[in-house]
């Protein structure tokens, strides 16, 4: 099988790659920046947002395209929203891509499409499409619009994974995107202060591995036709506190946070936990990794790879 991968720099992204390639697939990635984790990985730097669907720089034909390709952090986008129209430019060029070349295509979707819901989540037809509460959940909401369009009208192959708090191995690329758990893992280890914006924010963590486990089996089901035109929580399945994350982060650590509690910032949602039971039946999904089992093997991935002194 071989597998385009666009934002293949990425965490999930390079994490998918690896165990693809480790399953003995052919990987070819597309970023806009070169993979500071591996060099395994064989990447084209390409501007998605200036390659249109017909002039994409890879050559050949792929069994299946990831696009994982966009800016990510939320509330970076509430202050540069042209970013968001990016991530939707992005997308139609993979959208159109896909629809050329006749390759199906898996989408990386959000949460974020969810909006603020204080309840648990019981049907991934639950979005709200109506008001996308920051530019990051629209952009996707949008994305996620033109796959569902294109198969309506082209017949274009397609899943859709929403996302939720993917954290662990690479993802400690503070110069690109800062992630709260490296970011308060970091903070907390070098004894200086950290900021937790929404203290009663109750959040689906998704330990890296479960991610990847789900997104190797909606690959593998897509390119087989057994499972088409469907749209995925993939998360643990459990709500945690950011006041749970600072303390199992101090336990993991063996030292106490210095800890300031702010509000939510504007475009965040702050209460989010995924029903699974979707992933569960098309997928075979099975999440293995708590919160609590999940922050110990990310501080010990963070102070293997020299993020810790």
């Amino acid at each position: 099988m071989r597998v385009l991968i666009t934002g293949s720099s990425g965490q999930i992204g390079t994490n998918v790659a690896l165990a693809l390639q480790e399953r003995g697939h052919d990987v070819q990635g597309i970023d806009i920046r070169k993979n500071t984790w591996t060099t395994r990985v064989p990447t084209v730097v390409a501007d998605l947002t200036k390659t249109p669907g017909g002039d994409f720089p890879v050559v050949g034909k792929f069994d299946c395209v990831l696009h994982l390709a966009a800016h990510a952090k939320v509330f970076e986008l509430v202050e540069h929203p042209q970013r968001a129209f990016e991530n939707v430019t992005m997308c139609f060029n993979v959208v159109e891509y896909c629809r050329l070349s006749k390759t199906p295509l898996i989408f990386g979707s959000s949460r974020e499409v969810y909006g603020d819901i204080h309840r648990h989540i019981t049907d991934e037809a639950q979005a709200d499409f109506v008001v996308a509460e920051s530019p990051y959940s629209a952009s996707k909401i949008c994305g996620e619009a033109f796959i569902y369009s294109y198969h309506e009208c082209y017949d274009l192959p397609h899943l859709v994974f929403r996302f939720s708090n993917v954290y662990g191995r690479f993802d400690c690329d503070a110069a690109r995107m800062e992630r709260v758990i490296p970011l308060f893992i970091t903070k907390v280890a070098n004894n200086e202060p950290i900021v937790v914006f929404g203290k009663n924010k109750v959040l689906d963590f998704t330990y890296v591995d479960d991610c990847v486990d789900g997104v190797l089996r909606g690959i593998e089901k897509l390119v087989k036709r057994e499972i088409n035109r469907q749209t995925i929580n993939l998360a643990y399945g459990q709500g945690s506190t950011l006041v749970d994350l600072v303390n199992l982060i101090q336990l993991s650590l063996g030292k106490e946070a210095n800890a300031r509690y702010e509000p939510a910032r504007a475009g965040e949602v702050t209460r989010y936990v995924a029903d699974i039971s979707k992933a569960r039946t098309l997928l075979g999904y099975d999440p293995q990794t708590p919160l609590s089992g999940g922050i110990p093997k990310a501080v010990r991935w963070q102070r293997e790879a020299g993020y810790l002194k």
